[in-house]
């Protein structure tokens, strides 16, 4: 396993020297970058990283490092974990855990 930094932005650069140059974003039962959409069975999750804000809730996220069932897409999804992540469906959430 390689070696990642322990801030997100760090880890971010590691993941786009591997290859994870898209940006996810997920809408509801998805995950959507530019004009393309993947549903919870066209993807798998490579990696998970989870960093702790030391002094405020805010700033604690979970970086994942996904890549498309075919091999053609990969790339990184942010989420903030609590009261501040987004909206989901089961599957999406069962195939983020």
């Amino acid at each position: 396993m390689p070696n990642y930094e322990p801030t997100l932005v760090a880890t971010l650069e590691k993941l786009r020297k591997e290859g994870y140059t898209e940006d996810f974003n997920i809408r509801f039962d998805s995950l959507i970058c530019k004009d393309v959409c993947l549903l919870p069975s066209q993807f798998e999750v490579d990696q998970t990283f989870r960093f702790e804000g030391n002094t405020n809730p805010s700033d604690e996220a979970i970086l994942f490092a996904i890549s498309s069932i075919d091999g053609k897409i990969k790339g990184v999804l942010v989420n903030s974990y609590g009261t501040y992540a987004d909206s989901m469906t089961e599957e999406l959430i069962n195939k983020l855990k």
